[in-house]
């Protein structure tokens, strides 16, 4: 399968993208180049001019910002399959985060211009990008939401599962990763997990954690 082929995949599997019929994805997926990046390269930093769309290939990308401490607030991770971008692709201001990639990456770029110029031969790729961006609002008031209601092992076992449905059973985050994430200290975030390990719901090896009850952690981001 073509590197195009591949994106073309990728956007199918999208919402953004998911009406467009095989043609449209083709010449879509036509305009995309690829970009590699070494484990901790900068793709962009908040603030760089929102020039391009990007679909993982391989690898991960983590989206960051800096937190008023000094620290620094992971806001998602991206794997392989997954578009990110989209907002600042599309009004060309500046990016709201910045993106590294976690591990070696391989990424599909489509150029802000081609894109846009192919929004006006498609308007109902615009529409479906309007439900998207509705999609992502939602998502942020959630977050918001967990932050300041639930518990930390509620918010702590939806981050996992949501990393899980991503990258698989087999995690690669730091619990100093995982804690600024759901937005607790990364003491209370190992006195969690290491709960959890007892009871084998998980294994923690360096750097990563290893989900063995999928089942059980489930109902725990269900707080049931």
């Amino acid at each position: 399968m073509s590197k195009q082929a591949e994106f073309a995949v990728i956007l199918k599997m999208n919402a953004m993208f998911a009406d467009l019929g095989t043609d449209e994805l083709q010449r879509l997926s036509n305009l995309c180049h690829t970009q590699h990046l070494s484990n901790g390269e900068v793709l962009f930093q908040k603030g760089d001019a929102g020039d391009a769309l990007f679909g993982v290939r391989r690898g991960q990308v983590r989206i960051e910002t800096g937190a008023s401490d000094g620290s620094r607030l992971t806001l998602n991770f991206m794997g392989p399959g997954d578009l990110f971008g989209e907002v600042a692709v599309l009004d060309g201001q500046n990016r709201t985060a910045d993106a590294t990639a976690g591990e070696v990456s391989e990424l599909f770029v489509l150029r802000r211009e081609d894109f846009l110029a192919f929004l006006e031969r498609e308007p109902k790729v615009a529409i479906k990008i309007i439900a998207l961006l509705c999609q992502r609002i939602r998502w942020q008031s959630e977050r918001m939401e967990e932050s300041m209601l639930q518990p930390l092992p509620v918010r702590l076992a939806r981050r996992l599962c949501a990393l899980a449905a991503d990258f698989g059973s087999e995690v690669h985050i730091s619990q100093e990763q995982l804690g600024v994430f759901v937005g607790a200290a990364r003491e209370s975030v190992n006195r969690q997990l290491q709960a959890w390990r007892k009871e084998a719901i998980l294994d923690l090896q360096r750097g990563r954690i290893l989900l063995r009850n999928m089942t059980k952690l489930t109902a725990i981001a269900r707080n049931e």
